[in-house]
């Protein structure tokens, strides 16, 4: 109990300092005028979540590798939720580093699922920021889907981005179509992070 309670102090922790990252990074940063509407953040609903997971992960009794890849990923979608509800933007350093360091694990153990995973995730999504010139879809969530697909596994991101796709259209119709673009890194976020635990299980 007292260690599972600890795990989840922790990774609440970790969602703190994903917050404060991704707030110094928009630091100084225009919004783009073409751009989602900015906000504030659910600050509370980020770290109470995290702390609920990091929790659950180390009671269902995950392996110490895989407490890892969740605090990195947690990490890493915290940051990414707080700069594009911030500063409409979802910089490289929290998709690409994260991504790379789980591929490289990949490698390193010779299981390619993991980059065929991401692959598969980032695909169409890069195609629909091709086509719609990062308008419509940015190339900053592309890549964070791409990390989804490494952190899930393809069969788990499918439906954790099916899931973010549903959210964002009602989230679109609900805030107007005055407020065109919206924030997407938020609905990714929330669906990677509810299925991660269903996705280290595979």
């Amino acid at each position: 109990m007292i260690v599972t309670a600890a795990a989840a102090i922790f990774f609440g922790a970790l969602a703190i300092m994903g917050a404060l990252a991704g707030r110094a990074i928009c630091a100084g940063v225009e919004p783009a005028a073409d751009g989602p509407a900015t906000g504030t953040p659910p600050y509370a609903v980020l770290v109470v979540g995290s702390a609920l997971i990091g929790g659950f992960l180390l009671a269902a009794k995950f392996t110490p590798l895989e407490i890892g890849i969740a605090a990195i990923v947690l990490f890493a979608l915290v940051a990414c939720w707080c700069t594009d509800v911030i500063c409409g933007m979802v910089p490289d350093a929290f998709t690409l580093v994260p991504l790379a360091a789980l591929l490289l694990f990949s490698f390193a153990q010779h299981d390619w699922w993991i980059a065929f995973s991401a692959a598969i995730a980032f695909a169409p999504f890069a195609v629909a920021a091709l086509f719609t010139r990062g308008y419509g879809m940015g190339w900053g969530d592309a890549k964070l889907v791409a990390l989804c697909g490494a952190a899930l596994g393809a069969p788990v991101a499918a439906m954790a981005l099916a899931v973010a796709c549903a959210a964002a259209v009602v989230g679109y119709r609900l805030a107007g179509a005055a407020r065109s673009p919206i924030a997407f890194a938020p609905y990714i976020a929330a669906a990677t992070a509810v299925a991660l635990p269903l996705g280290l299980a595979h």
